[in-house]
C-alpha cells in the first residue's frame, strides 16, 4: 500500500462548544478558545479533512476516569436545573488532596473535577470534546492500518491540560493520552509525546508520571511565570515505573527560535534514546510572538523549522492541535508546520 503522506481528521461537531467568556485576571473577559480557531486551520491545510469514524467511550475510558466522563456529560444540564444562566463555571476548589465525595450540587462538582475559573462546560461541551478525541483516534488507525505515516488531528477544544479526572485550561479530553494509549494497544510502543505548546501539558504528564511504557517531553514557558504554574519544573521526572520517563524543558518569556531549538534537539535526542516507534505531537501554535495569552517569539517560519526537526526522526507521527490564540494566523502557522514535518 502506498502511504498518503498526511491525513487531516476533524469533524465540525468540534465547533459546538462555544463558551461565552472566563474569569482571568479579575474579571469576565471573552474566552479565548473560539469555535473560529477550527475554521482558521480548516481554511489553510492542504488536505481535505476526514470525519473521523466514531470509536466509541472504551478508548476514552482507557484514560480517564468513568464517574468523570459521567461529570462532563451531564454538567451543563445540572447547571440549568439548578437555576443558572450562561456556562458553567466552578468557583471553589480544593487545596488538599482531592477525596473521592459523593457531592451533589453542581457547584461541588465543578470544582470537584476542574482546576480553574478559564474552562466553562458550555452546552456543547461534551460533543465537541468526544469528536476531538475521537479525530485524534482517527489519525491513530490510519497510522495503524498503514494508511499513512503522518497524520494531524484538528482538535478542538485542546486537550493536554486534561487530566484522567480532571479538567481546565481550556482542556476537557485528552486527546494525546488517549491516543498514546490506543496507539499502545494497537502494537505500536513504545510511544513517546512530545508537547510543544507553550503552556505545559500538566494533564498528559500526570496521566503517564509513573507508566514506563510512555516518554512524555514537554517543551513550555516556564511555570514559575506561567500557567499552569504547578507542573511543568525541570526537576520533574517521572515516578515509579515511569521514573525518568518524564522530561521537562522550561523557558524564558521572550525565547526566540535559537535558544527554542537548543531545548528541541535535547527533545529529540531523548526521544530517539527512550527506542520510540511511535510519536504523538501536541502542537500549540501559541509559541508565536504576539499570541495574546503567551510570551515565546517564534515565528512561521520557526513553526516550519520546528517541523522539520521532528520529522527528521522518522517515526510514524500523529500531531494534535493543542492551544494558538491569535486566530487569524493559527491556520498559516499550522500548515507551516505540517509543511515542514511533510519536508524531510
Amino acid at each position: 500500500m502506498a502511504w498518503q503522506v498526511m491525513l487531516i481528521f476533524g469533524s465540525p461537531v468540534q465547533k459546538v462548544h462555544a463558551p461565552s467568556h472566563e474569569i482571568v485576571n479579575g474579571k469576565a473577559e471573552n474566552h479565548a478558545e473560539t469555535p473560529q480557531r477550527f475554521d482558521s486551520v480548516l481554511a489553510q491545510v492542504s488536505s481535505p479533512v476526514r470525519a473521523p469514524a466514531d470509536h466509541g467511550l472504551a478508548p476514552i475510558l482507557a484514560v480517564h476516569e468513568a464517574d468523570y466522563l459521567a461529570f462532563l456529560q451531564s454538567a451543563f444540564g445540572e447547571w440549568r436545573v439548578a437555576g443558572r444562566d450562561g456556562d458553567a463555571i466552578g468557583y471553589a476548589f480544593p487545596v488538599r488532596a482531592r477525596r473521592r465525595l459523593a457531592l451533589a450540587r453542581i457547584d461541588a462538582k465543578l470544582g470537584q473535577f476542574g482546576f480553574d475559573a478559564v474552562t466553562p462546560i458550555a452546552a456543547g461541551t461534551w460533543e465537541a470534546a468526544y469528536w476531538g478525541a475521537q479525530a485524534a483516534l482517527g489519525g491513530i488507525a490510519a497510522i495503524a492500518a498503514g494508511e499513512a505515516r503522518q497524520a494531524f488531528a484538528l482538535c478542538r477544544p485542546p486537550g493536554h491540560h486534561a487530566g484522567a479526572d480532571y479538567f481546565g485550561g481550556y482542556c476537557y479530553l485528552n486527546n494525546a493520552a488517549i491516543a498514546a494509549r490506543a496507539a499502545i494497544a494497537a502494537g505500536m510502543g513504545p510511544v513517546a509525546v512530545l508537547d510543544v505548546d507553550y503552556h505545559h501539558g500538566n494533564g498528559t504528564q500526570d496521566i503517564f508520571y509513573a507508566d514506563g511504557s510512555v516518554l512524555f517531553v514537554s517543551i513550555h514557558a516556564d511555570p514559575r511565570t506561567d500557567f499552569p504554574f504547578f507542573w511543568g519544573h525541570a526537576q520533574e521526572r517521572g515516578a515509579g515505573a515511569g521514573e525518568g520517563a518524564n522530561l521537562n524543558l522550561p523557558l524564558p518569556r521572550g525565547t526566540v527560535w535559537r535558544a527554542y531549538a537548543g531545548a528541541l534537539a535535547k527533545a529529540l535526542e531523548a526521544i530517539a534514546a527512550f527506542g520510540a516507534r511511535m510519536l504523538i505531537v501536541s502542537y500549540g501554535a501559541d509559541t508565536l510572538a504576539g499570541d495574546p495569552i503567551a510570551h515565546f517569539a517564534l515565528t512561521r517560519d520557526d513553526m516550519a523549522r520546528m517541523g522539520a526537526a521532528i520529522a527528521r526522526l522518522g517515526l510514524p507521527t500523529l500531531t494534535v492541535l493543542e492551544g494558538g490564540y491569535d486566530v487569524p494566523a493559527l491556520g498559516d502557522n499550522v500548515a507551516a508546520f505540517l509543511a515542514g514535518l511533510e519536508s524531510a
